[in-house]
């Protein structure tokens, strides 16, 4: 069993993010090696390049992801964590790709015409071609799983179909399918000022949203300020229907603590927030203090970071070498 996912340099990466994907990110590093698997996570700058970004602010940004996967608790030496450009092979693999997916595929993809909204033809053929480098990225290491949202699994199913014809055009078995790994644990996180939109930086209102890199004293003011209804929290998690800041709140500290949403009302049942919100702030500075303070030193050791980069592109490129390589022979580019 073999693990790939990858994650886009993003800056001021929130709880969010990290309860959404990097929390995830490192139960599966456990669970999968435990029992006898391997997890390979990459940061995704070439898809961060799919609509324009400045260069230094893409470096920045492939910089802090790599410092906070590290502080979350994504070992290096247990994982391979590198990033998608230290190794060739992901592009290289993307163009003989493309010669197989076939243009209706791309264009029944939901993703591309959200991003792109009523300017497609203004949007970057980056954009409209990325499932195709998305499929490179797990097939180039034959990934047996990816962790993906609802928001991916259309694209998984490209990167199946992408693996079926290449092996059937090319009277070949190379290309492993690889299955979707879903998180029943994964929480939606939503803003802290209106639970009806996620949790977002690019959020006008910096109460919203807490990022990683905020001091203590700022996260537990947030959480203080969190917008909430004037009742009580109910003995049941069926009763908040219809609370949504409530809920967001409850997910919230459900997620930080690793227990039931259930659980967590059953302890809470019949108290006011003013008593629930000092305890959520107490237990998120409890849990993204440290990630913080890691983050810190790991982005004041630049050197450290293009090191471990450095490594795990190492492995990736072993790994990657003879399936490319296998690649080009069957399509006939290689005697």
């Amino acid at each position: 069993m073999r693990v790939v996912s990858g994650i886009k340099p993003t800056g001021n990466l929130h709880l969010g993010n990290y309860l959404g994907a990097v929390k995830q990110w490192v139960a599966m590093q456990e669970e999968i090696q435990a029992a006898g698997g391997e997890t390979m996570y990459f940061i995704a700058d070439l898809h961060g390049l799919t609509e324009f970004i400045a260069p230094a602010e893409l470096t920045a940004n492939t910089i802090e992801m790599t410092a906070t996967l590290v502080a979350a608790g994504i070992d290096p030496e247990r994982s391979i964590l590198f990033n998608q450009t230290r190794v060739p092979a992901h592009s290289e693999l993307a163009w003989l790709l493309n010669n197989v997916a076939r243009v209706g595929w791309l264009n029944r993809m939901t993703q591309f015409k959200d991003k792109a909204g009523k300017n497609r033809e203004g949007a970057s053929v980056g954009l409209y071609d990325y499932p195709v480098l998305m499929a490179a990225d797990v097939l180039l290491y034959n990934g047996t799983h990816v962790p993906v949202g609802e928001d991916q699994k259309q694209h998984l199913e490209l990167a199946r179909d992408i693996a079926a014809k290449f092996n059937l055009d090319y009277g070949t078995e190379l290309f492993t399918q690889p299955e979707p790994l879903i998180s029943a644990a994964a929480p939606r996180i939503m803003s802290l000022r209106d639970a009806s939109a996620k949790m977002s930086k690019s959020n006008p209102s910096e109460q919203s949203v807490v990022k990683l890199i905020d001091s203590d004293s700022v996260i537990a003011d947030k959480f203080r300020k969190a917008k909430t209804d004037p009742d009580a929290l109910p003995d049941s998690w069926e009763a908040l229907e219809g609370r949504p800041e409530a809920r967001n709140l409850v997910t919230i500290f459900a997620a930080l603590a690793d227990r039931t949403p259930e659980d967590v009302v059953a302890e809470f049942a019949g108290q006011g927030f003013g008593q629930f919100k000092p305890a959520l702030a107490d237990l998120a500075v409890a849990k993204l203090g440290p990630i913080r303070d890691e983050m810190v030193r790991l982005l004041n050791d630049r050197a450290a970071i293009d090191a471990i980069l450095a490594r795990g592109a190492e492995k990736a490129r072993d790994l990657a070498a003879p399936v490319l390589a296998d690649a080009q022979r069957a399509m006939g580019l290689l005697a």
